[in-house]
């Protein structure tokens, strides 16, 4: 028997995240399942494309659910200013720069599990942002992340 009088509680991104999340927190969706059969095992939509103010947010919220994240691999070109590392709660975090535009961020647990996230420009609108989250956190998921950009209107 449930309790209609209870409050729902969804995880929906509000029409304006941007401004209603607190800076320094990270806008991230993981897939669910545990056998992460799709190319996909999340999304993260940056606020910017200055990766020393966004990625401590992402790996903070990443290390609550995952464990300790110990490296990340960026597209070079979709980044401002690519440090080698960052320390994040006194944790030295690797970073790995690659010139493939493939719209992801490659996040390691430990020595060798790796999640591959789809970067939602800061750019998109809320609508087309949610759009992709949704799509890449699909269990059967099976497109990759530049396409699901371009479904969703979100390149």
């Amino acid at each position: 028997m449930s309790d209609s009088g209870s409050p729902r509680v969804t995880r929906l991104l509000p029409d304006s995240v941007h401004r209603a999340v607190r800076p320094g927190t990270a806008v991230v969706r993981l897939e669910t399942t545990h056998d992460r059969r799709g190319v996909l095992d999340g999304a993260w939509w940056p606020r910017s494309r200055d990766i020393s103010a966004e990625l401590p947010a992402l790996i903070t919220a990443l290390t609550e659910y995952l464990g300790p994240i110990t490296r990340v691999g960026l597209d070079a070109g979709s980044w401002d200013g690519l440090p080698t590392r960052l320390v994040v709660e006194d944790r030295v975090v690797h970073i790995d720069s690659f010139p493939v535009g493939d719209d992801t961020v490659l996040v390691t647990r430990g020595e060798a599990d790796i999640f591959s996230l789809l970067v939602v420009p800061p750019h998109a609108t809320p609508e087309a942002a949610r759009a992709a989250m949704a799509e890449a956190v699909r269990a059967d998921n099976l497109t990759r992340a530049e396409q699901i950009l371009i479904d969703t209107g979100t390149s």
